[in-house]
């Protein structure tokens, strides 16, 4: 038997891919040509070793690109997680992934590790692993896991996460203990072409894994019982969901540092606007997260210029007051 949810057509889902698509690349394009420092794209474009050029495609273009890559990943996996865990308040920082993530980078730049060197986004990217693994294990009891659980091993696994981080910061020199906390705080600091190339093709790969469960999300939005006599093997799309989802997150980490919200505010605006079916919003959250995160990062860079503020910091001050109205809706929906 199939199901097909109401409200998406092939047009419909063309169509609004296609208008985020084109804001994303005109996202791209403004943001590298906005800074503290004016360059011209036809200077940029005439002369390959002028400032422009040199400012426009070796500074300003990778960290757009890297911004973008990390947005639309963590705005993919939230809306993949939320619809896993059938509640819209969950986060992919939520889930401790990150936190591990954040652990094992930390870690390594107080061992010596350059913050630019591709040493901490693999050590970062390893904390991921040891992360999912945990919440996985741990979550797990007679051989099903449920939503409940990784929700609760998560959010408990992300407090012992953050607790090491204030131990490790404690016990780093003063210097150390500067360059851990802007990287806690989510930095988006130049990267090479081929590492962002990397993390791009492996998100694409993720978004795909996850687009290809997005019907069995929409079926289980209608609970484990319905979805089970529809064909869904629950188990395995949960474990399936989980491990792509939380892979995209420790990817994103491993680049960029902790950027709170992004998995929470995007998912949840798209959802508004374009309904629930995620063969519509998992895409439209990847590009959405993309526009989103390149734009705090070009605000990051440019409110108190020429002093860069962590991105972090501006989706933190965007993200949490609206974490606040959506727990206060959520709140009154249940007591009413």
């Amino acid at each position: 038997m199939t199901v097909r949810p109401p409200h998406l057509t092939a047009g419909r889902l063309v169509t609004a891919t296609s208008v985020l698509a084109l804001l994303l690349a005109a996202t791209l394009v403004a943001t590298s040509l906005v800074g503290p420092v004016h360059v011209s794209l036809a200077r940029a474009l005439a002369g390959p070793e002028s400032t422009d050029a040199v400012i426009l495609f070796r500074t300003r273009l990778p960290r757009v690109l890297l911004g973008a890559v990390v947005g639309g990943s963590l705005a993919a996996a939230g809306a993949a997680l939320q619809a896993l865990l059938g509640n819209p308040l969950a986060c992919p920082h939520l889930l401790g992934i990150s936190g591990g993530a954040a652990v094992a980078g930390v870690l390594a730049l107080v061992a010596g590790a350059d913050a630019v060197s591709p040493v901490v986004p693999l050590a970062a990217f390893a904390g991921a692993l040891g992360a999912i693994a945990i919440v996985a294990l741990g979550a797990r009891a007679g051989g099903r896991t449920t939503p409940h659980a990784v929700l609760l091993v998560g959010v408990v696994f992300n407090a012992l996460a953050a607790a090491a981080l204030m131990l490790v910061n404690a016990l780093a020199s003063y210097t150390q203990a500067q360059g851990v906390l802007f990287w806690i705080m989510g930095s988006l600091s130049t990267q090479s072409y081929g590492l962002i190339a990397g993390v791009m093709l492996y998100s694409l790969v993720g978004l795909g894994w996850l687009g290809f469960h997005a019907q069995d999300l929409n079926l289980l939005a209608a609970g484990e019982e319905g979805a089970q006599q529809l064909g869904v093997e629950v188990e395995r799309t949960r474990r399936a969901v989980f491990l792509a989802a939380s892979l995209l997150v420790g990817a994103a980490v491993s680049v960029s540092g902790m950027i709170g919200f992004v998995g929470l505010i995007v998912p949840h605006l798209l959802r508004l606007v374009l309904g629930p079916d995620q063969r519509l919003l998992l895409p439209a959250s990847f590009l959405g997260g993309a526009i989103f995160l390149a734009w705090a990062d070009t605000l990051a860079r440019t409110l108190l210029g020429p002093v860069e503020l962590p991105v972090g910091v501006v989706t933190a001050l965007t993200g949490g007051p609206f974490f606040l109205y959506l727990l206060r809706r959520h709140l009154r929906r249940a007591l009413a």
